[in-house]
């Protein structure tokens, strides 16, 4: 039996598709590579490049493979993006998820854990986000997300199909060894960002407001290593595979830092100075965003490994000074 990948060439999913070889797990990915990369596919699993809106493609998938369970990555996930198109959104995200249950439902496949997002809560009512918070997405980007998260709660109850939907936070880092790491055009997340400028394709990072009421001024975010972001996709797997009942989880540290204190820590782990300019607050940016894991702590066992900031930075660093212009170099 195997686990098929959906999106197993892009960042989360080509670290989750490492730690599901790593266990031994048979793996088979599929990925239309319009952000993915190719150069990120392992050799040691099964790839189909195709679209999952496409039946054709997920029945020759099906088809060819005893597939066992799902993990979906595939997903448009820029919020500004899906704000000025979000036809594009709803088109890919909402019905590459009906198209793939579709084929669940016929093939019996039963359980599916999900790449959600912090972006179903919106404006978080309060610090630490917990599952139970409304949700209230800002964007059509998380608007998608939690459209795709109802779906699934709908046909769990209606073709005995059992979910594990995790929305983390910042996914941040890379595989300690290098081989593959983060590489989106355009670039969005902060610390890749502000790698920029020690690797000279930038002269400096802009801070979109100091004037926040934490405790210097700039936005709070929580990171996860996206290590441990894989790590928490096995264990939803197995979750399910004991039996385990349609779950959300929030994955997250519990800790909040800074715009400053990432480019402070980005600056001990290059040993280089970072310029920085002020700008004015982005619409729409909370000060703060911080989860409660809590309950996947207690349901899933699962305990970010990798919580030092410096050591999310040290990884993504390895990678990104290697290849300084993704996996084209």
């Amino acid at each position: 039996m195997a686990i098929l990948v959906c999106g197993g060439a892009g960042y989360i999913g080509s670290h989750t598709v490492h730690a599901l070889l790593e266990r031994g797990e048979k793996v088979v990915i599929v990925d239309n590579l319009q952000t993915g990369h190719l150069e990120a596919v392992n050799p040691a699993a099964i790839f189909y490049m195709g679209d999952i809106r496409s039946d054709a493609t997920l029945e020759k998938i099906f088809t060819e493979n005893q597939i066992e369970a799902v993990i979906h990555f595939a997903a448009n996930s820029l919020v500004g993006e899906s704000v000025q198109n979000p036809l594009k959104y709803f088109n890919n995200n909402v019905g590459g998820m009906q198209v793939l249950l579709e084929a669940m439902v016929k093939f019996g496949v039963d359980k599916i854990v999900f790449s959600s997002t912090a972006a179903t809560y919106g404006e978080p009512e309060k610090i630490p986000i917990s599952e139970t918070d409304a949700t209230n997405p800002t964007n059509p980007y998380g608007e998608s997300k939690l459209i795709m998260e109802k779906i699934m709660r709908w046909v769990s109850r209606a073709n005995d199909i059992r979910f594990v939907s995790l929305r983390y936070f910042n996914a941040a880092g890379a595989l300690e060894s290098g081989e593959i790491g983060e590489d989106h055009t355009p670039e969005t997340h902060l610390i890749p960002l502000i790698l920029q400028v020690p690797l000279g394709k930038r002269d400096h990072i802009t801070i979109f407001g100091d004037d926040y009421p934490t405790p210097d001024g700039t936005c709070l975010r929580d990171y996860v290593h996206v290590m441990d972001l894989a790590e928490a996709h096995i264990l939803a797997l197995n979750y399910l595979r004991n039996g385990g009942s349609s779950e959300i989880f929030n994955l997250g540290s519990g800790r909040g830092f800074s715009v400053k204190e990432i480019i402070n820590a980005a600056e001990k782990v290059t040993g280089r100075k970072i310029k920085t300019e002020i700008g004015t607050r982005r619409v729409g940016d909370p000060a703060q965003l911080i989860a409660s894991a809590d309950k996947a702590t207690k349901i899933l066992s699962w305990t970010p490994k990798f919580s030092s900031v410096e050591k999310i930075i040290a990884d993504a660093w390895n990678w990104h000074k290697n290849h300084p212009a993704g996996y084209k170099s």
